[in-house]
């Protein structure tokens, strides 16, 4: 059968509902289909190529139809696709188990397979108000959060959240947390550095942990981005803060690293750069390089001994998915690791971030930018109506949605948050193509601040 662009178009708009989009929107912003991807690249059916700078929602950190990871997955596929993980075990789902608890902080010594990120998050939820009501301490119910967080879809996840436009809609659905004010340095007086900032902004998290420790299981944070919270950026400090004061006040801390792992913040793991072990470490994303859905959650032998008992006492953790461990998953996601460590990928990156830094350079000069923040492979672009007084655009204008349609006419996928135009491409982008999406950005949002 032969495929173009408008036949595929119309089929996907007759049976298929699309995610986290307003279906009414591609009445006049057309779907884009892709046939084929290779390396930063993306081609439509027409050859229209478009480069992908946000890694197809922060997943691909190696390209598109990576060589290595290919091979991998088609090795596996002719041995074992898939087995149930409960009462049998295969080779890949051990190597990857032990891989990670190699390259994570230190005490990270036990792994747990689920499906995706939001899943993730539900594991380690419910994995620490369980650890503690094995010890007896039921009265531990609530989680603490930080106010612009986000940590997936699902209900758990979505309470523990905080952008509203992802959560209020669900709000009579969701378990009740605590919110604290966060350590976003986009708030800092002029003149304050970022640690500066973040130092004093734990002082909230610190006066609800002494109030309310005894009732609370853990604190659940992204370290150092709030990526879907638009892209804002804090500095390591308030993570070494926060773990002293969880071990202080006897609480669990719980490191969402979905987005931020595997190199994306300059180090291999975001907690690396306050030197910190989480008791529970979230990792999905790039844990596959961009290829299958897979998401495992590190804990430390501690927890791990809490739930190890008789049957007869009821304290197994019995959560489970159907696809546990998937074999293909799994070989995709230790090919992802050999990459990292056969190649200086981190090394390679801070010289693509210099880069990145580089051609973002111009933007902070605009009339329309307030802020131009970078960490690691991340860089955000905030738009406001005035730079003084960081008035934001109403969101109805939708003004990055226009960066958005001019950049896929010049050939590159920026999809910004809101007012938010960011970079975070595959770690295999070349300083050409930065510089070609820097332009194009520029040039987008050129047309974007236009009244």
């Amino acid at each position: 059968m032969h495929l173009d662009n408008q036949s595929l178009v119309q089929r996907d708009l007759a049976v298929l509902w699309h995610p986290c989009s307003q279906m009414k929107d591609h009445e006049h912003l057309p779907l884009i289909p892709i046939r084929s991807g290779l390396g930063v690249w993306l081609e439509d059916f027409a050859g229209n190529r478009y480069l992908d700078a946000i890694s197809s929602w922060w997943v691909n950190l190696f390209g598109h139809a990576n060589p290595l990871i290919n091979q991998a997955i088609k090795g596996q596929l002719d041995t074992l696709e898939h087995v149930i993980l409960g009462g049998f075990t295969h080779q890949a789902a051990v190597e990857l188990a032990e891989k990670l608890v190699e390259i994570t902080p230190p005490g990270l010594n036990k792994c747990f397979y689920a499906d995706n990120g939001s899943s993730a998050i539900e594991v380690a939820l419910k994995m620490s108000f369980h650890y503690w009501r094995n010890l007896g301490q039921s009265q531990k119910t609530k989680f603490i959060t930080l106010e612009n967080s986000y940590h997936g879809e699902t209900l758990g996840a979505l309470a523990v959240g905080n952008v509203a436009l992802y959560k209020d809609t669900y709000g009579p659905l969701l378990m009740d947390v605590i919110t604290v004010a966060g350590p976003d340095c986009y708030y800092r007086e002029v003149g304050e550095s970022w640690e500066q900032y973040s130092s004093r902004r734990f002082a909230d998290m610190d006066l609800v942990l002494s109030e309310h420790a005894d009732q609370v299981c853990a604190v659940i944070v992204e370290p150092l981005v709030q990526c879907a919270g638009s892209m804002r950026m804090y500095d390591p400090v308030y993570l070494k803060l926060l773990r002293a004061a969880c071990d202080k006040y006897n609480v669990h801390l719980i490191a969402d690293e979905i987005a931020v792992g595997f190199g994306r913040t300059g180090t291999l793991f975001a907690c690396e750069q306050a030197g910190i072990s989480p008791d529970f470490m979230c990792l999905s994303k790039g844990l596959t390089g961009g290829y299958l859905p897979l998401s495992a959650v590190m804990t430390t032998d501690v927890v791990y001994q809490a739930f190890y008992d008789d049957y007869q006492n009821l304290t197994a953790f019995l959560h489970s998915h159907s696809y546990t461990g998937n074999a293909l998953g799994c070989r995709a996601a230790l090919a992802t690791i050999e990459i990292f460590q056969t190649q200086d990928v981190l090394g390679n990156n801070r010289r693509l971030a210099e880069a990145m830094a580089k051609a973002a350079e111009r933007f902070k000069e605009h009339p329309n930018v307030a802020e131009v923040r970078q960490i690691g492979m991340i860089v955000a672009i905030e738009l406001v109506k005035h730079k003084q007084s960081r008035q934001p655009y109403p969101w109805q204008q939708r003004r990055g949605l226009k960066v958005y349609q001019y950049a896929l006419s010049k050939g590159v996928l920026l999809r910004p948050l809101g007012n938010v135009i960011y970079f975070m491409p595959p770690y295999v982008i070349t300083e050409q193509e930065i510089e070609l999406m820097a332009e194009v950005a520029w040039q987008g949002i050129q047309i974007a601040v236009q009244d």
